[in-house]
């Protein structure tokens, strides 16, 4: 009994480790169906995750608009590289924070932004849970993004 039972609480364990341990890239495969598998987006509808992502990442209030973009969703025209977009993006309500951050991250990779940690997106997400996805469009315009 008491074999079963530490074989049990290890493999909980193992569980665990594995979910704080996500797979950006596994994740990013919801994100494909608007963004496509390069992220270059569809012209009109999904901007291209690339272009600015890295900037927004390298200052405060870019990094929580584009966790907030994926925790609430953003919905509003938007302009990306001069380029309008008129897409919908909805939240994103079943990833928990550590998915959120991984998801990030490999959006982010190859850049030299800073990484994306589970409990930064906790705090943006717990400072966010007043805004709509219009809410969160909006901030885009105090992030500097172009």
């Amino acid at each position: 009994m008491m074999r079963r039972l530490a074989i049990l609480v290890g493999l909980t364990g193992l569980t665990a480790g594995h979910a704080a341990a996500q797979d950006g890239a596994a994740v990013y495969k919801r994100c494909a169906a608007c963004h496509l598998a390069t992220g270059a987006g569809v012209p009109g509808a999904f901007p291209p995750l690339k272009s600015n992502t890295a900037s927004l990442a390298a200052t405060p209030a870019g990094r929580r608009y584009l966790a907030l973009v994926v925790i609430r969703g953003v919905s509003g025209p938007i302009t990306i590289g001069g380029k309008p977009f008129r897409g919908m993006m909805p939240a994103q309500a079943g990833l928990n924070d550590a998915q959120v951050a991984a998801v990030l991250n490999h959006v982010l990779k190859g850049s030299s932004a800073k990484p994306f940690s589970a409990s930064e997106v906790a705090g943006y997400r717990a400072g966010g849970t007043a805004l709509n996805s219009a809410a969160v469009g909006r901030l885009r315009a105090g992030t500097g993004a172009k």
